[in-house]
């Protein structure tokens, strides 16, 4: 297994993390229905709005999977905000990043990942919508450009509860 790079603005993007004021707050209907749907329009069994805290990736939704969080070390999503372009893994089992990883060789067997990083409007990349299989899977450029259109959905929603608390 292969831990994720901090991105090279880390210290940044955490402070735009905190300053949502999301991170450990209940489950709200918005962000479940824009995972739900997520994973029905991927015909996938788990879908989740994470955010990638310093040492934690927290769930502020999580459709199909019980845990509310994961060691960043250990996350898919870790890696996913440290790159500029959605990340895609069609076989977890084949990639010597995850190969070992405590997600796929356990409990919830993470075969097919896919994240779009959720990017502010400043350039930070605080978490991700992703959606995962328990079978590898492929997924093509239509699909990636779903992908982010939900995800541009979940950054609305994340501004939008900002501006209520404002």
């Amino acid at each position: 297994m292969i831990q994720p790079p901090l991105p090279h603005n880390e210290k940044k993007r955490l402070k735009s993390l905190r300053d949502l004021l999301i991170l450990d707050t209940p489950p709200e209907e918005r962000f479940d229905r824009l995972s739900a749907f997520a994973a029905k329009e991927f015909d996938v069994p788990m879908a989740l709005v994470s955010l990638v805290d310093q040492d934690r990736q927290w769930f502020k939704s999580n459709f199909g999977v019980e845990a509310s969080e994961t060691p960043r070390d250990v996350s898919f999503c870790g890696h996913a905000v440290a790159q500029s372009t959605p990340l895609v893994v069609p076989d977890a089992l084949a990639d010597p990043r995850f190969a070992d990883n405590p997600l796929v060789i356990g409990k919830p067997f993470v075969r097919f990942y896919a994240g779009a990083g959720l990017r502010l409007p400043y350039g930070q990349v605080v978490g991700t919508l992703c959606v995962m299989d328990r079978r590898p899977r492929a997924f093509d450029r239509l699909d990636v450009a779903v992908l982010c259109g939900l995800r541009d959905l979940v950054v609305e929603e994340l501004f939008r509860r900002e501006e209520a608390l404002s």
